[in-house]
C-alpha cells in the first residue's frame, strides 16, 4: 500500500501523506516511503519545487505509536552520522536543495510540528490546529526541537512545549513556525510557486543554504543527545503509562 501520493505540475512536486486510518502518524513505513521520494525529488532536474501536504483532516498525529520509526543504536552511542529515520528525514527536508513547502488544511500534533519546522515555507488554513502534546504522554518534543528551536521564537515555544495547549495558526505564525494562515490555501500559494518557478534552481540552491545554516548546525551539534534522550523518555515508565492511557482514551495517571 502506498503511504505517499504524489503529482507533479509546472515543475512542482506534490507530496501527500496518504495513511488517513493513523491519521497519517510518522511510523516506520511512512517515514521511509517519504525520505525516498524526497530523495528521488532531489534528482530530478524537472522539479524546482515541493509542496508537502496531507489527505484527510490531519496533516500528521505525531509518531505512530503502533508503529514507530526504529532509533539508531549508533546514534545513541554518540555517532551523528547514523541517525535515527527521523533524525534523518527531518534533515533530509531541511538540506533537500529545493525548497520544501508544507500545505496543511487540518490538524497537527507531536512530530508532525517537526516536519512543519524543516519545511522552508508552511501555510495553513485558518481551522487547522497545533499541540506539542508530548508532555502528556510522559515524554518530550526531543528530536523535533533540531529544526524547531532555531526557527522560533523562544518564549511562545515555552508554553507549548511545556502544557501540550491546542493552539491556533495565528499563534503559530507568531511563534515561528507558519509562514502565513489563510482561509484558502491554494490561494495563498500561488504568488509562491510563482515566484518559485522563476527563479534559478541554482540560485534557489545557494539561497536555501544560506537561510538553513544554522539549523543543520543544531542538527550537528545536539542530534546524537536529543535522540538519546528521545530513547530514554519512551522507554521509561511514565511513557509507557502516558500511551496505554492515550490509546486507552483516559487520563494519565498523573492528571489532579
Amino acid at each position: 500500500m502506498t503511504l505517499i501520493g504524489q503529482t507533479h505540475t509546472r515543475a512542482v512536486t506534490t507530496l501527500s501523506l496518504d495513511s488517513t486510518a493513523t491519521r497519517n502518524a510518522l511510523s516506520a513505513a511512512l517515514v521511509t516511503e517519504l525520505a525516498e521520494a524526497l530523495t528521488d525529488c532531489a534528482k530530478d532536474p524537472d522539479v524546482r519545487a515541493i509542496v508537502l501536504t496531507h489527505t484527510g483532516t490531519t496533516f500528521c498525529a505525531g509518531a505512530d505509536l503502533r508503529d514507530p520509526p526504529p532509533l539508531s543504536a549508533s546514534l545513541e552511542r554518540g555517532d551523528p552520522h547514523h541517525p535515527d529515520a527521523l533524525v534523518a528525514l527531518l534533515r533530509q527536508i531541511v538540506e533537500l536543495p529545493k525548497p520544501v513547502l508544507a500545505r496543511v488544511t487540518g490538524h497537527v500534533r507531536a512530530g508532525g510540528l517537526g516536519l512543519l519546522a524543516a519545511c522552508d515555507i508552511a501555510v495553513a488554513s485558518t481551522d487547522s490546529t497545533f499541540a506539542f502534546t508530548e508532555v502528556r504522554i510522559g515524554v518530550a518534543p526531543a528530536v523535533i526541537s533540531l529544526p524547531l528551536v532555531p526557527r522560533t521564537d523562544p518564549r511562545a515555544l515555552a508554553r507549548y512545549y511545556l502544557t501540550g495547549e491546542r493552539f491556533t495558526p495565528a499563534e503559530a505564525v507568531h511563534l515561528g513556525l507558519l509562514t502565513t494562515t489563510a482561509d484558502d490555501v491554494d490561494t495563498a500559494l500561488a504568488p509562491v510557486l510563482d515566484g518559485l518557478r522563476r527563479s534559478s534552481p541554482q540560485a534557489l540552491a545557494e539561497t536555501k543554504q544560506l537561510l538553513t545554516a544554522r539549523v543543520l548546525e543544531t542538527f550537528d551539534r545536539d542530534a546524537a543527545h536529543l535522540t538519546a534522550l528521545s530513547a530514554r523518555l519512551f522507554s521509561s515508565e511514565h511513557a509507557r503509562e502516558g500511551m496505554t492511557a492515550f490509546l486507552e482514551r483516559r487520563d494519565a495517571a498523573w492528571v489532579v
